[in-house]
Parts: structure tokens; sequence; C-alpha cells
């Protein structure tokens, strides 16, 4: 099917091989190669269609982008019109990165404004989120590693997106790998632009405080990012993850699967509502997250209960770690022999030829630790 991108045709639906509108008149090809199949979104910007380029053997896929402002007012379609232009040029220089969508056109045609850009054909991580359900601390983990390094390229050119959402990110079927998409709300971020107040943009459910009053910064981002990980791991808006009355976050009384406390203190710190007290920059951010590997985070907020709970341990497990009294006496014992704590010497292959009785030192050591722990030391039922 080929769909006329007249704005006004009655009947935009054509047959594939036809070069114009058989309603209306209006050519179907723009710049005689990209042909529209149908519509799949509109804004109040403009309309985007899936399309094919016809000029390439292959007939791959892409996107077109019509600028087509449905608000009025002079001031408001100008602004429009800034953000449609912007959003070429941000595209031009970041296409580039693999996980961009890669700008392949941008022109007019019949008075119109036209970007036509790679298609990415995936479900955004709204859908995946409808269709499997809420995300689990490993995929969060994953997700966090690959967006925060797109944003860090982003930033590195000194463009704040403005509009990170979970609409906003495809998992692409091809590899997995996740695409960041719409940059029509993307800002420059040069010295000049940061010192003014801009036009407050972006999803209200997932947009900074500050960026409510025009001032987005590149921490702007990282907060949006950090709304995004709790609606995949809560399956709740995070308007609905926040509680207005006291100016807290609750969203750790909505997960589903458990979490890490190492993971959670990141996302809070993403979601601080001062920009001051958030993660100022995405290595801020990649640094916490691997000081810790998430195999060795023990889960310790639970899942849909509100009591803490820890891991049962064997016994076996739990005798083979040493109490902080055991660490600090052997550490005692160190100072006064002046030498390695018998805890750090290789000890004998043969149990035989250990020595069997306790050495002063070791007598003494016992009775501090039977004095301080009293009778907290008797061993449990």
């Amino acid at each position: 099917m080929s769909y006329c991108l007249n704005p006004r045709c009655p009947k935009p639906e054509n047959p594939t091989d036809v070069k114009f509108c058989t309603t209306c008149g209006s050519k179907l090809l723009l710049k005689e190669r990209y042909r529209a199949i149908r519509p799949i979104g509109q804004g109040g910007f403009g309309r985007t269609f899936l399309a094919v380029d016809e000029d390439k053997p292959s007939k791959p896929r892409c996107v077109i982008k019509q600028f087509y402002p449905q608000a009025q007012g002079t001031n408001t379609v100008k602004k429009a019109v800034e953000l449609f232009n912007q959003e070429a040029v941000q595209l031009d220089e970041l296409g580039k990165h693999p996980q961009i969508p890669e700008l392949l056109a941008y022109f007019t045609q019949d008075d119109r404004q036209y970007l036509v850009q790679e298609f990415i054909n995936g479900l955004n991580l709204a859908q995946e989120l409808a269709q499997n359900g809420t995300f689990s601390e490993k995929q969060i983990y994953q997700l966090l590693n690959d967006l925060l390094l797109i944003l860090k390229f982003c930033h590195t050119r000194q463009v704040i997106h403005r509009d990170i959402k979970p609409e906003n990110i495809i998992l692409r079927e091809s590899d997995r790998k996740l695409v960041v998409v719409d940059f029509g709300a993307a800002k420059s971020a040069t010295g000049a632009a940061l010192n003014q107040t801009g036009t407050s943009i972006g999803s209200p459910e997932y947009v900074a405080p500050e960026q409510i009053r025009g001032r987005a910064v590149f921490a702007s981002d990282i907060y949006s990012l950090g709304a995004t990980c709790i609606n995949l791991l809560t399956g709740r808006s995070p308007f609905d993850s926040y509680n207005t009355n006291n100016d807290t976050w609750v969203w750790q009384q909505y997960l589903t699967t458990p979490l890490s406390h190492h993971l959670s203190r990141i996302l809070n710190k993403m979601l601080e509502s001062i920009p001051a007290r958030r993660y100022q920059t995405v290595d801020e951010v990649l640094h916490d997250l691997n000081t810790q590997s998430p195999v060795l985070n023990q889960p310790q907020i639970t899942a849909k209960s509100h009591v803490q709970s820890s891991p049962t341990l064997p016994p076996q497990v739990v005798n083979s770690t040493p109490s902080q009294i055991d660490l600090e006496l052997e550490e005692l014992k160190t100072q006064f022999m002046g030498g390695k704590s018998q805890a750090n010497q290789v000890q004998p292959t043969n149990p035989i030829s250990q020595p069997q009785h306790k050495s002063e030192i070791d007598q003494e050591l016992e009775e501090m630790k039977a004095k301080y722990l009293g009778n907290n030391n008797s061993p449990n039922p």
C-alpha cells in the first residue's frame, strides 16, 4: 500500500504501484524514492509513517517524519519549527552511534518539511513491559550499563535528550540491543544554552523537576532514566510511586521482584529532586553500578513484602565466617605478637603437627572475648 502524505486527503490509502494519489493527485514518492506505507504515530508537531526506500534493491524500511504542527499561535509554531530542525541536526551527528537511528534525509517538499531516518524493528520498553511483565534486577543492570553509555555519547557531544522514557527506548529485534529514539526534544547544552531558561519539554512522569522549569542539565537525563527503571521494576507510573505529601519516593513498596540495596541506593540517587544531590555525570553512575557485581548482591528488599529478610544459610556457612569481635581480637593479637595474625598464616598440612595447647596470649584473648560477650556468647537454641 502507498499512503498519501497530504494531511487533507480524505482517502489516503493507495495501491503500491502508483506514483500519485488516486484521490487528491498528490505525489506519493518523496525525493523520488521514499514511499509511505502507513501512519505509525502523531504528535503536536507532526506525523510519523513507516516507509520503504525504493531507490535500493532490497527496499529497506525507514521512518518518515512530516512536520505538521497542530498547535496554534505564532510563537508555538516557531518553536515547533526550531525543534524539528534541531532534531535533524542532532540525528545527523548522533546517528553515527550504532544504537541511535541514522538520519537518511532531511528536505522540504510541497511546502512541508520531512525527515527520513533509519527504521528500528522491535518493541519499545513500554510494550515489553506490557507483554512480558516487570523487569528483574539483572535486566535493570543490563539496561543501565547499555543506556548509560548511549547517554554518555550524547552528553559528550553536548546534547541533552530531555525525553528518556520507556516509549523512546526500543529493544532491537536483530541483536537485542537497546536503541534510543526520538530526539525531537533534544537540546544543545552549550555554555550559553545552559544559562538560559528554555521550554519545558518531555513527558511529565519522567521529567526532572528542574527540566519542568525549563532548566534541563545533563543530570536531567539521569533522573529520567531512573524514573524509567522504577516503571519497569514496578509496572506503575512514576507518579504513582511518589508520595507528594511526604515529598519522597515510595517505589520500593511496589516491587514485584527482589532488589538489592546496592541497586536501590543507586536508583534513589538518580532520582534526587535536587540536581546537586543527584549523580552529575553518567560516569559517576557507571562507577557505582559496577563497584559490586550484581551476582554478589543478596536481595534485601523483598518483592511485595515490606519486611526485610536475609536468606537462611546452612550452619557450616555461618560458622565458617568469623564474627567482628573475632576479627578485632585477631588484630589485637597481631599487635601484641608483632607479626602476622595466625588467621593469615599458612596452616600446616598435617593436623597432628598442630599445637594442641593454647599460648598465654590466646588464653588472655579468650578471657577478654568471654568478658565482652557475656551471656550473649552462649549458642542459640
